[in-house]
């Protein structure tokens, strides 16, 4: 018996070493092409929209600056909020453009209600938005306030991550980002009890606004 053992030790440890003289670039070259989800059959915007839904979050689809505006000014009146945060260029040029009110300083941000943000990717495949530190939301925008809003193109939809990975190398060739993370819907945890709890880790309402590219 002992022997068998050694021997079928000794053909695994040789099957190990001749794999690793034989190292390939790839040595899975199925797994790669290799379908870890279906097909999705409907286009990116719909799965996303879908997705981002199910997992608590709002979709808001804008077809224009004007549309931006009218959603924001509906949504903050029902939410009832007006210490409104946002610090990155590309959104502070949209807000002050058209005379909404934000605050651009980070005065009195323990009172901070809601923190609008770009990204740097819509992922449909599971509703998640990417996010960088190289935007001026840095990292307290989007976690901080209890309420977060997403301003996004729609040519940031991708559909898996790693197309979300390959648009970021893309978009800094030299350098990435310190800190590159997901956002799927809003915070939670089921810890305690085992129920669910929203905002536990950050903020409870995630809205996603999806702009076509008008500006």
């Amino acid at each position: 018996m002992n022997i068998r053992n050694t021997t079928a030790k000794e053909k695994m440890l040789k099957k190990i070493r001749q794999a690793l003289l034989q190292k390939r670039d790839n040595p899975h070259p199925d797994f790669e092409d290799s379908a870890l989800y279906k097909d999705e059959e409907e286009s990116l915007d719909v799965t996303f929209a879908r997705e981002l839904t199910d997992i608590g979050g709002k979709f808001i689809y804008c077809d224009g600056e004007i549309s931006v505006i009218e959603n924001l000014i509906g949504l903050v009146e029902e939410l009832g909020v007006t210490k409104i945060y946002a610090w990155e260029p590309s959104v502070n040029v949209l807000l002050k453009h058209y005379g909404f009110p934000y605050l651009a300083t980070d005065r009195d941000f323990e009172q901070a209600e809601v923190g609008i943000t770009a990204c740097e990717a819509l992922i449909a495949r599971n509703g998640s938005v990417m996010i960088s530190n190289a935007n001026e939301g840095g990292r307290r925008l989007s976690i901080y306030p209890p309420v977060h809003i997403v301003l996004a193109k729609a040519s940031q939809l991708v559909m898996d991550i790693r197309h979300a990975i390959t648009q970021l190398k893309d978009r800094y060739p030299t350098y990435l980002p310190s800190m590159v993370t997901t956002i799927t819907g809003p915070s939670r945890t089921a810890d305690i009890e085992k129920k669910l709890v929203l905002g536990a880790h950050g903020p409870k309402e995630l809205y996603v606004f999806l702009i076509e590219d008008r500006f």
